[in-house]
């Protein structure tokens, strides 16, 4: 073999990684499928309801010297409560996840303002590079914000005192005083 030719892709089962004791010049595959302890931790730390399963697969692949490229797929079915009525709301997750562990990071000036720089997805190379930490850091972005199921609704609630007529959202627009007062006006005539 040629010093030229690529070395062979290394399978790790340890899903914490020490980045000086990772191969040069080889890349790392690696699937992780979540166990119920893994599962367990990540329904506690992301509020969810369940988790029926969470797997991460994908490669880190040596860029340079000292850089490397993680391009991975997480597929999730968690559950979450709907925001409205907290019935369960199940949603499947598919979602590429893409870092870039770089020696030459550079924190951003505070005290500047610029435009967030396009490339978001670049961080410094970490001591240790946690696979099961990235995976729930995806999953925790790729949920939906605000879960609601299909006949979740807000009804308008409406409020009064006995025998006063109870104001609406409609009386609340803009408008509404001008109606009003063209109705009494009209009434008045």
């Amino acid at each position: 073999m040629t010093s030229s030719a690529k070395q062979p892709k290394r399978k790790v089962t340890d899903p914490v990684l020490i980045v000086a004791e990772m191969p040069t010049g080889r890349e790392i595959s690696f699937e992780i499928v979540f166990d119920d302890d893994q599962k367990t931790r990540a329904v506690e730390q992301l509020a969810l309801v369940d988790l029926q399963k969470l797997r991460f697969v994908g490669t880190l692949t040596p860029r340079g010297k000292s850089d490397w490229v993680l391009s991975a797929d997480l597929g999730a079915s968690a559950t979450q409560a709907c925001v409205v009525t907290l019935d369960p709301v199940k949603t499947r997750i598919d979602s590429p996840v893409n870092r870039v562990f770089t020696s030459k990071w550079e924190e951003p000036d505070p005290d500047s303002v610029s435009e967030m720089d396009e490339d978001v997805e670049s961080e410094p190379v970490p001591e240790i590079i946690d696979l099961v930490a990235i995976a729930v850091e995806a999953l925790a972005l790729a949920l939906p914000l605000y879960p609601r199921t299909s006949d979740a609704g807000l009804d308008d609630a409406v409020f009064s005192e006995p025998g006063v007529k109870p104001m609406t959202d409609e009386d609340t627009k803009p408008f509404a005083g001008l109606a009003a007062l063209k109705e009494k006006l009209e009434k008045d005539e």
